[in-house]
């Protein structure tokens, strides 16, 4: 086993913030666009289901592929880093024109231009996301170093996507006292492209410094494929362990629903405030549920900071000392039983602070499953690298984020059918005459809608459990590994600085 550490403290935090500002922005996009199309664009609910399952499932296909490319071309300034640079102009340019609202276009124009610059964002976020993250596979040789970068980066991504969650707070409040609230649509247009046009500002500055400050170590000679060897795809299919792993993430995929439904369920499932009385001007109504809205979402957003996030930053220590399949299985378990009392208490009282410490429980496999999946995939490239002498450090990589934009896609494709199955039509609750509280909605309503946070992150996470008992690169076995990779790579002269 390999001690000697590679990377500086500086390295390692220079990646990890360059990682929290990449969290900024995916966060803006992932926690906030379903919200916007719905019930501030109001388009049809069958087009952005259409548009959220086809863009992405195509989106995620685009990161095998992008994988690929970077796998097979190394440029003067590395395989990996010059995709930073190139990709963050045109990402910051479209998250921006996502919560643009050109004027005077009709609803068959805005519906083409929302699926210009969703479609087109999903792309060349793609073409950065995938070098970003194989770069904790080519910073250092060591696995355990490997799981601290990876851990270090995904937590500080893991507070870097709270970023847009607290301006979305602060602007509940403040925006109101700031802009016009007599027509509720404007106003949201206003606030979404403010909240916007912010969170790429800083974000985008933090990603592209990560450029400047890590270095690729692990540089594996490239090899050609012989006549008969499997090409790069087969090589990834066939690794039972990744195939796992992958599996495991879809599985997970109702996990997204806690993030992304959140604001939905801010908006239709409860209500904190002054009693609203049907007398009340439309501008008081309007602030009154705005600061609602951002105080249910920011409740969940602190369940997600203490729960996820907080088992994020003990991850280095319990990867040390407990194998990763038992991580998965034993806070899986946890959060499908927290699951379960959370829809209870919800569905029996009504009353959300009651459901504060179960919401917090089952956040926890989220930062759980945040990190290890990483870590996870880089000992599958290990175990690759041993069994073929190919590392397909991209493309490996590029299976979690398949991973994850399928699982965003059908997250969101589940809120907007629950939008359908419950008849919840968004331009009868918000208008430029109307706004209405999820007071005012049944309370069948209310809890389809709290359903989508509570007890269907939990059956998923309880089914993606499953695989793990089948995954064997723990224990001796990934110790044995992790030997005889090295002994391999001293035999073939590669040497790694």
């Amino acid at each position: 086993m390999e001690s000697k550490k590679y990377l500086s403290k500086k390295e390692l935090w220079m990646f990890a913030v360059g990682a929290g500002g990449q969290g900024m922005i995916y966060a803006m996009m992932s926690s906030y666009v379903s919200d916007y199309y719905v019930n501030v664009l109001q388009l049809p609910l069958l087009f952005v289901l259409l548009l959220m399952l086809l863009a992405r499932v195509w989106d995620a296909i685009n990161d095998p592929l992008m994988g690929m490319i970077v796998d097979r071309h190394t440029t003067k300034w590395g395989k990996m880093k010059p995709y930073i640079l190139f990709a963050a102009v045109p990402i910051a340019v479209l998250t921006v024109l996502m919560y643009y609202s050109p004027a005077g276009l009709s609803k068959t124009g805005m519906m083409v231009y929302v699926a210009i610059t969703y479609v087109f964002w999903g792309m060349i976020y793609t073409m950065a996301d995938v070098p970003f993250w194989s770069l904790p596979n080519v910073l250092t040789p060591d696995a355990a170093e490997r799981g601290s970068v990876i851990s270090l980066g995904r937590t500080v991504n893991g507070v870097g996507s709270a970023v847009p969650e607290v301006l979305f707070l602060a602007a509940g409040f403040l925006l109101p006292k700031l802009l016009d609230t007599s027509d509720p649509i404007a106003y949201d247009k206003q606030r979404y492209l403010i909240i916007a046009a912010v969170t790429v500002a800083i974000g985008i500055v933090l990603y592209v410094n990560s450029y400047f400050h890590v270095k690729e170590r692990v540089v594996i000679p490239d090899k050609k494929r012989a006549p008969g060897e499997p090409s790069q795809l087969t090589r990834i299919f066939k690794c039972k362990p990744l195939m796992l792993v992958i599996l495991m993430g879809v599985l997970s995929s109702g996990r997204y629903m806690v993030q992304a439904a959140a604001i939905h369920v801010a908006r239709y499932a409860f209500y904190i405030g002054p009693e609203i009385t049907p007398d009340m001007p439309i501008e008081e109504k309007t602030a009154l549920i705005s600061a609602s809205v951002s105080s249910v979402k920011t409740i969940f957003q602190v369940c997600a900071i203490v729960g996820m996030f907080g088992a994020m930053l003990f991850m280095p220590l319990l990867m040390k000392k407990f194998d990763y399949k038992k991580i998965v299985i034993t806070t899986c378990l946890l959060g499908f039983v927290a699951s379960i009392f959370t829809t209870l208490i919800g569905w029996f009282s009504g009353n959300l602070y009651l459901c504060i410490p179960f919401v917090l429980v089952s956040c926890i496999p989220l930062g759980v499953l945040n990190v290890i999946s990483y870590a996870m995939i880089g000992d599958c490239l290990d175990y690759m690298e041993l069994k073929t002498g190919f590392r397909d450090n991209a493309l490996g990589s590029a299976c979690q984020g398949f991973v994850n934009k399928l699982g965003n896609a059908f997250a969101t494709c589940g809120i907007v059918l629950m939008y359908m199955f419950i008849g919840l039509k968004p331009e009868d609750m918000l208008n430029s005459q109307v706004i209405m509280a999820a007071t005012e909605l049944t309370r069948t309503q209310n809890f389809a809608m709290f359903s989508l946070v509570s007890i269907v992150p939990g059956v998923s996470l309880l089914l993606c459990s499953i695989p793990m008992f089948f995954y064997k690169i723990a224990g001796k076995e990934k110790a044995d590994m992790l030997s005889a990779l090295e002994e391999k790579r001293k035999n073939s002269g590669i040497v790694i600085e």
